[in-house]
């Protein structure tokens, strides 16, 4: 069974990951190889703070490692909050109700509410055989608007006013049964499953 770190603590993702990739690999947390470092993430892109996260535990620990980021780009922000979208309101920590309320204050009375979810996770996997070692990278999308107001209790970060396309309801009224199986992560993962498992045959 091949061993690869995923560069997170989050519960809920381990979770989703494992059951997406299956009995064939042992995916373990940052914790479980005894990571307990803040790692930085100070790239100005998705793709930037992904690699970061994924080369820092290649580079100490020597696993292979693939790693997340995930933000909200809002068309008629010129794509913000983006690669801020966990602190867009300033501050510490990552305060949900505050990146919301901004979100919506920037926004006003705006027509144009189209926006998407964008999620890039990179991989770096050591050879087999040699020291070489390969960098992917794969993205998923989901489309939607931001509504006017807050809906739903579910879910996390920006999911009460983000609506995708094709549904009546935001993200944190769907639900997280549904929400993972169209979400901009479930796709990425997806394309991430489908490229290792064909890798291992």
């Amino acid at each position: 069974m091949r061993k690869i770190v995923f560069a997170t603590n989050n519960q809920h993702k381990l979770d989703e990951i494992r059951s997406i990739l299956g009995e064939g690999f042992h995916i373990v947390s940052l914790r479980n190889i005894g990571c307990d470092v803040d790692i930085p993430e100070t790239a100005g892109t998705l793709e930037g703070n992904a690699l970061q996260k994924a080369a820092y535990v290649y580079e100490h620990y020597g696993l292979s490692c693939f790693a997340d980021d995930t933000g909200l780009e809002v068309e008629a922000l010129g794509g913000a909050p983006g690669v801020f979208s966990a602190r867009y309101a300033g501050g510490e920590g990552h305060d949900s109700e505050a990146n919301m309320q901004k979100l919506l204050r920037e926004l006003g009375e705006n027509d144009n509410r189209r926006a998407q979810f964008r999620t890039v996770i990179a991989l770096i996997q050591k050879e087999e055989h040699g020291e070489g070692k390969k960098e992917l990278s794969f993205e998923g999308i989901v489309k939607g608007q931001i509504t006017r107001e807050k809906s739903g209790a579910e879910g996390f970060g920006y999911d009460p006013i983000f609506q995708p396309d094709g549904y009546d309801q935001t993200f944190a009224e769907l639900g997280m049964e549904i929400k993972n199986k169209i979400s901009h992560r479930a796709r990425a993962v997806q394309k991430l499953a489908e490229w290792l498992l064909e890798d291992e045959k």
